[in-house]
């Protein structure tokens, strides 16, 4: 796995390198990322033109600034995820709207679990689980939906937030532990 991540680093490099020299070759870059930020984007606003409107803003804004990224050892689509979450914050700002998350079944379970949430009423629990979420800050919702339904790796939550690892791993773990607390106060 840490090869594939090294090999897809040093392809994105030479894919910026050339968007930094001419911006036609942005479009290398486009193709490669945006679904996946598209899909970052939609299960945070749950609507398809907006979350396409505002994919669409994202990768237009990064390749109109893409002089100014700095390759720091983080993978590029940190880099992308960071610019799609302050557009995405920006629309529910200038909208005055509540961010809302979908979570697949699959993906809750995996929560579940690290919350250690696996007693014999797994639909009760999952419920609580839900209501707590539901309750958390954007930041703090964020946080959740990039590691366990993104998939994001601690480097590229660090490489987001411009925080070290270590940092990103404890901010989620205290928060999994609030989560936690909440659940079982409920």
């Amino acid at each position: 796995m840490k090869k594939l991540l090294k090999r897809s680093q040093s392809i994105d490099h030479l894919l910026v390198k050339q968007a930094k020299l001419n911006r036609e070759a942005f479009g290398m870059l486009y193709n490669k990322y945006f679904e996946q930020i598209y899909i970052f984007i939609f299960k945070r606003v749950r609507d398809e033109a907006i979350a396409g409107d505002i994919c669409q803003e994202s990768m237009v804004k990064a390749m109109m600034n893409i002089h100014k990224y700095e390759d720091r050892g983080f993978p590029f689509s940190a880099w992308l995820y960071r610019i799609a979450s302050n557009q995405v914050n920006l629309y529910f700002r200038d909208n005055k709207k509540t961010v809302n998350v979908e979570i697949n079944e699959k993906d809750a379970f995996v929560l579940m679990e690290e919350l250690t949430l696996n007693g014999n009423e797994k639909e009760q629990e999952l419920e609580k689980m839900l209501s707590v979420l539901s309750q958390l800050k954007p930041e703090q919702t964020e946080l959740i939906e990039l590691r366990f339904f993104s998939h994001c790796s601690f480097q590229e939550i660090a490489a987001i937030y411009h925080i070290s690892e270590a940092n990103a791993k404890m901010k989620l773990y205290r928060l999994l532990k609030k989560v936690r607390k909440l659940i079982n106060a409920s």
